[in-house]
């Protein structure tokens, strides 16, 4: 049996929230901050790999609009992925650990201009890279997610690609099994997936849905529910931290968006006031 590192006092102390949660309790980057202390050092290597996604933006920007901004809230700094991209354009191996292994990878492949032959671009060959790194993970819920979340987008493209008369294989990334059948089974109603995934009902369900913020609601409580499905006797762990994580960035996203389209209501009632005010009075 694998030991795992307890946080009892540390968990025993984090705020409860749901989805329909209409306020944080604190943001995503202040939560990170504390883990940073909280954290024996191979669990933060564990959920470093979830904020590489920030990372996988960057190392974009960087190849294709060199000048960009860049996020500054993934694992590496602009200087370290500007020497690693050094490094590898002069045939050198990446010195920096912090650097996963599949950026080496994707430069090579920018710099050699040739795309696998499903993918289409930089970006799609950086993702699908990142999926098959984070389905690697040694632990069962990190890869269990990467996976899912690989499964849901590969399914949602699928049936929007071949709704709008697009090429399947060519909107698919990752080299997971489902990936693979649904490639190889683009013509079949089901893509050869249904018996596979015990969920192909379910995105089918939401694909179905045509109000696209309804949608998106709806994929994210199934991640939600994943989550939860997935952690039910893991309760001090980095099983239960990694969880509450994906839920506090699930939540911040949507208290974002909420607050987004609170602002531009309020907005369009301000200008209808003023309209109103500068009208001249009926006569």
């Amino acid at each position: 049996m694998i030991f795992k590192n307890q946080y009892y006092y540390f968990i025993s102390g984090l705020p409860d929230f749901s989805f329909d949660s209409i306020k944080l309790p604190f943001s995503v980057e202040e939560f990170r901050e504390v883990l940073d202390e909280a954290l024996e050092p191979e669990d933060k290597k564990l959920l470093d790999t979830y904020f590489l996604s920030y990372d996988n933006d960057n190392l974009f920007r960087l190849l294709e609009k060199k000048e960009s901004e860049i996020e500054n809230r993934g694992i590496l700094s602009r200087a370290d992925m500007e020497e690693a991209i050094r490094q590898v354009k002069e045939g050198d191996t990446i010195e920096n650990k912090q650097v996963p292994p599949y950026f080496e990878k994707a430069v090579r492949t920018w710099l050699d201009e040739e795309m696998p032959g499903h993918l289409r671009t930089l970006e799609d060959l950086i993702s699908s890279l990142y999926a098959d790194y984070g389905m690697g993970v040694k632990n069962s819920l990190i890869a269990g997610w990467f996976e899912m979340n690989l499964n849901i987008g590969n399914i949602l493209s699928a049936i929007f690609a071949r709704k709008y008369g697009m090429d399947v294989s060519r909107v698919v990334v990752g080299n997971n099994e489902i990936a693979q059948l649904i490639r190889e089974n683009a013509n079949a109603r089901d893509f050869g997936i249904s018996r596979e995934l015990d969920y192909w009902d379910d995105i089918v369900r939401i694909a179905e849905e045509p109000d696209i913020y309804e949608r998106e609601r709806k994929i994210d409580k199934f991640r939600w529910n994943w989550l939860d499905d997935n952690t039910l006797f893991d309760y001090f762990n980095i099983e239960y931290i990694f969880a509450y994580l994906c839920k506090l960035r699930i939540l911040e996203r949507w208290v974002n968006l909420n607050a987004e389209e609170g602002e531009r209501v309020f907005r369009e009632l301000i200008t209808q006031l003023k309209n109103e005010i500068q009208k001249p009075e009926d006569i």
